[in-house]
């Protein structure tokens, strides 16, 4: 079941997806998939990339596979979520495990790139059911190194 949490109006999130979640996601309008789960996170039954790659491509979906886990949050990353977002087709869903990642990314180009007001951010991710208030210190790490 799908189960979609709208950010803004380009962009939501969500837990993990298979490949009939994404048809639907199409069906309801949205035009590109990223997917923030490292493949093989949670085991065997989880899709791999290829699979939703696979998916999103056959409903005519643009699909960016840029999983995230604390090591490799920097600021290539926050580059290649930031163009899938604000350069690709919208409206964009995101997901991971429970989508919580995918919020966090939003965040944190909302934040540093955009520059808005990080307790601004992070009452709306709230409002959505993502608790990101505990990311605080590396929201302010991102958005000093953009702003330097």
């Amino acid at each position: 079941m799908l189960n979609v949490r709208m950010l803004d109006k380009k962009f939501s999130a969500a837990g993990q997806l298979t490949p009939e979640d994404i048809a639907e996601a199409a069906r309801r309008g949205f035009k590109a998939i990223i997917n923030n789960r490292p493949d093989g996170e949670g085991g065997p039954e989880q899709p791999t990339s290829d699979e939703n790659r696979k998916a999103a491509e056959a409903a005519g979906m643009d699909y960016h596979y840029l999983p995230m886990t604390p090591q490799n949050l920097d600021s290539e990353l926050l580059e290649a979520f930031r163009k899938a977002v604000e350069e690709g087709p919208g409206p964009v869903l995101a997901h991971c495990k429970s989508g919580a990642r995918s919020a966090a990314l939003w965040a944190l180009v909302e934040t540093a790139h955009n520059r808005r007001d990080i307790d601004e951010v992070l009452k709306q991710a709230a409002k959505e059911g993502y608790d990101l208030s505990g990311m605080r210190p590396v929201f302010e790490k991102f958005v000093a190194a953009h702003n330097a």
